[in-house]
């Protein structure tokens, strides 16, 4: 401290002064700090318009090659994935048919439950259970001894009765040229004559008792009515049937030709309706229950008057020859009736066509060996095969592998059985 400065006040105070008497000189700094702080800053503003811009510039040049280095990274990092090997499948130009599908009841044109007819015992059963027989083949015998016997009797009482008639007619000759000799009255050749037409009806009587005792023979012999399948067999000799009784003795079904009976939506009769009309013979196709194996191939024989309306359908039926027995009653199938055919269409196999929340799509091989996600439009479905837009005839597609792929994956085709298989050594 020099002479003559003062002494701070802070020195002879209390200490709860001397914090403002210390404050104020720090006060004083500040605002000579401040004043500086802004006439340093005044001078230097274009400095830090330069600064700010050539900060911005290297901001863009880092992002740049941070994203530079980030690509090559990924495409060495791809580079390393090895490809996805994939059977593929081509898209090919063709006709595809427009099918009406529905569950389908296989319903025989004919059954036949056969009784007997007259009562008396089994004497033959003369079929094989599952055997085909054809009309007129015999099956069952019933005891016919008693109904010989029967017919027999009848023809006896014919032929007494014939002899009656034959002398009535000879009396009633006679007769006749007595009373127009005056020789008997009129009386007793009317007697006569009735003695006559009595004896022809105690024939044509007889004639009856005879045609029935030979009806009933012959229905000891039973025969089938139909071609068709027998089914299990239901008596053995020696039972002892009941005319017309509620038991069959057997039971035939007729197997060719043979139907199927099925509903179609009643949004799909107008175009059934249109082509039965226009003269088309429209065919069907019968698969199994699981709608993966045909079973035959017949054509659309009638359909029914009037649409159900309850259910909203019309009951079609189509007949099949079935020489191969591959229908049987009562079989559900799945019937596919053809109404239209779409010709020169884009077709694929259904296993390349994949689906997402998006729409349906493929995966498109491309020159480099990679595939590229197509959106496509399906058309008709045989089951197989579709109809597709988009997508133009050759195009050759994924056709499996879809949980390994993506848009731009690399892939490797798989070879062929014929491209892997080793080359014959005489070549």
């Amino acid at each position: 401290m020099r002479d003559g400065d003062s002494v701070p006040a802070a020195l002879h105070e209390p200490n709860g002064n001397r914090q403002t008497a210390i404050a104020e000189p720090r006060s004083r700094d500040r605002t000579r700090q401040g004043v500086a702080m802004t006439n340093f800053a005044g001078p230097l503003r274009p400095n830090r318009k330069r600064a700010i811009i050539a900060a911005g510039i290297l901001i863009v040049i880092g992002t740049v090659a941070y994203f530079h280095f980030k690509s090559a990274t990924n495409a060495k990092t791809n580079s390393g994935v090895p490809p996805v090997m994939i059977n593929t499948a081509a898209a090919s130009s063709g006709d595809i048919g427009v099918y009406v599908q529905a569950l389908g009841t296989v319903t025989p044109l004919n059954t036949v439950s056969l009784t007997a007819r007259v009562a008396g015992q089994i004497a033959k059963v003369e079929y094989q259970e599952g055997q085909h027989v054809h009309v007129g083949d015999p099956l069952v015998e019933i005891d016919p001894d008693p109904f010989q016997a029967a017919v027999t009797q009848a023809e006896g009482q014919l032929a007494r009765d014939q002899a009656q008639l034959e002398l009535a007619k000879i009396n009633l000759a006679r007769d006749t040229d007595l009373l127009k000799k005056g020789v008997i009255s009129k009386q007793e050749f009317d007697t006569q004559v009735a003695t006559y037409h009595q004896a022809e009806g105690a024939v044509k009587l007889d004639q009856g008792n005879l045609d029935m005792a030979r009806v009933n023979l012959a229905y000891c012999h039973i025969t089938s009515p139909i071609d068709g399948l027998v089914g299990l067999r239901l008596v053995d000799p020696g039972n002892i049937v009941q005319a017309n009784g509620t038991s069959p003795l057997v039971m035939i079904t007729q197997l060719q030709p043979i139907t199927v009976e099925f509903n179609v939506a009643e949004d799909a009769v107008p175009q059934i309706v249109q082509a039965v009309r226009s003269g088309k013979i429209l065919t069907v196709d019968a698969y199994d229950r699981a709608n993966t194996k045909k079973l035959a191939t017949g054509t659309l024989e009638a359909f029914n008057s009037q649409i159900d309306p309850t259910t909203g359908t019309l009951r079609l039926r189509a007949t099949f020859k079935n020489d191969d027995d591959a229908l049987f009653p009562n079989q559900f199938v799945n019937a596919q009736l053809l109404v239209d055919t779409h010709k020169g269409v884009t077709l694929l196999p259904n296993n390349a066509i994949q689906r997402n929340d998006n729409g349906t799509f493929v995966y498109l091989v491309q020159p480099n060996q990679t595939v590229a996600l197509k959106t496509i439009t399906v058309g008709t479905n045989d089951g197989n095969t579709s109809e597709v837009q988009d997508l133009q005839p050759g195009a050759v597609v994924a056709a499996d592998s879809f949980n390994r792929l993506s848009d731009g994956a690399k892939i490797a085709i798989r070879p062929t059985a014929s491209e892997t298989k080793p080359a014959s050594p005489n070549k």
